[in-house]
């Protein structure tokens, strides 16, 4: 299936809250407030932030108490031809690197590899 963007997000955030993963949409940029010439920054405003971020919630241990955290989750969605940029691939290394769970999905069936794969689980 040929997915566009919105709709692959879309898709996405239901299969992830599905496997207790909560996802929001990053939405970034700058916006003009409505009635007014103010604009407002939005969104996780780092260079290459993923379209979708959120956590994934595990169990931890016995030996750590049993306490469960949030794991920081980022999934970087590409459509169509759409290509990974420098500071996205950036982003997502960092994530990784700092034990978050982190990539780039071109469907659903990818997002749930990155969540498989990941370290955390």
């Amino acid at each position: 299936m040929a997915w566009q963007a919105r709709e692959l997000e879309n898709a996405i955030m239901l299969e992830a809250s599905k496997h207790g993963i909560v996802l929001g949409k990053n939405a970034k940029g700058m916006f003009r407030q409505l009635y007014s010439e103010n604009k407002q920054k939005a969104g996780l405003l780092l260079p290459g932030s993923s379209d979708l971020i959120g956590w994934t919630s595990i169990t931890i241990t016995p030996a750590m108490v049993g306490s469960k955290v949030a794991i920081y989750t980022a999934a970087e969605i590409k459509a169509g031809r759409d290509t990974l940029k420098d500071d996205q691939a950036n982003f997502l290394g960092q994530v990784s690197a700092a034990g978050g769970i982190a990539g780039v999905a071109r469907s659903v069936e990818d997002f749930l590899e990155i969540i498989k794969n990941s370290s955390c689980k």
